[in-house]
């Protein structure tokens, strides 16, 4: 998804992962690499003595392996029902050295590929008509999932959002989502949510919104979103979610290329937004 870190990041992560594949007794495969933002991740396909499987290996500092992000994936497998398609965690092993903590996910191998290999989509995405009936089942089995954990934090929203989109948020509808959800983590023509460090509650509409976004440069697609989530999106509830989701954008383009290059795309929308809400008072 991201590009290779800076190579003293790179040795010590593929270090890892061999030593990783040691503990697990895997053969890494040694192809295939897919890098996390700034290398905190790196995720590829492994053999295993069952046969393949897929192996992420995320690292923080010592001392900060623990949180919402390090245990999703765990989290997710003791929580979220096997109706919502996802890869299963089959096991995981922790382990300390050099000043780093890391956590090795072993999972299921997915067969099918992510629509695309940026978050941002930049081609039509050539889905079947039963591929957006799955997403829309799985997001409402999703939503009635009971959890503690948060994808975004009600203070984010109410100091965030109108710093960004200059609107203030009102009354915040709240559900179970993905938090994550963009093309890089969809897979098709079958459908699969793939990246389970950070669901948790959020505003209404906020995975959707989410994709929308994530989907801009190609219009046709961008349409067919709004449509399948226009009873969300045109609530005064999934606004929330859509505010939302456009201010983590904008705050991430400082730092994020393909967020930056989506930047103008999400004010354009949101000037239609301004426009479409003044426009009902």
């Amino acid at each position: 998804m991201f590009t290779a870190p800076e190579q003293a990041v790179r040795d010590r992560m593929i270090s890892a992962r061999g030593h990783a594949c040691a503990l697990l007794g895997f053969d890494d495969t040694a192809g295939g690499d897919v890098w996390g933002y700034a290398g905190r991740t790196l995720s590829g396909a492994v053999i295993t003595p069952e046969g393949d499987a897929w192996l992420r290996l995320v690292s923080e500092p010592e001392g900060k392996g623990s949180g919402k992000l390090w245990d999703g994936p765990k989290e997710a497998e003791r929580s979220v029902p096997p109706v919502v398609p996802r890869p299963r965690l089959l096991g995981l092993r922790d382990w300390s050295a050099d000043g780093w903590d890391y956590r090795a996910e072993h999972y299921e191998i997915v067969g099918t590929p992510p629509a695309s290999k940026s978050p941002v989509l930049h081609h039509l995405a050539d889905l079947p008509d039963t591929w957006w009936q799955d997403l829309h089942q799985t997001l409402d089995h999703l939503a009635l999932v009971r959890t503690d954990r948060q994808a975004v934090r009600e203070e984010y929203i109410r100091r965030r959002v109108p710093e960004f989109t200059g609107m203030t948020p009102g009354e915040i509808a709240w559900t179970t989502a993905h938090g994550d959800l963009h093309w890089a983590n969809l897979t098709g023509p079958s459908l699969t949510l793939l990246d389970w460090e950070g669901w948790g509650t959020a505003p209404m509409g906020y995975d959707a919104a989410n994709l929308y976004l994530h989907s801009l440069p190609v219009p046709d697609v961008a349409e067919r979103i709004r449509k399948e989530f226009a009873y969300v999106l045109d609530t005064p509830a999934g606004r929330v979610g859509e505010l939302t989701a456009c201010t983590e954008i904008l705050q991430a383009a400082a730092r994020v290329p393909f967020y930056a290059d989506l930047a103008d795309g999400v004010r354009q929308h949101l000037g239609h937004l301004r426009r479409h809400v003044s426009g009902q008072v």
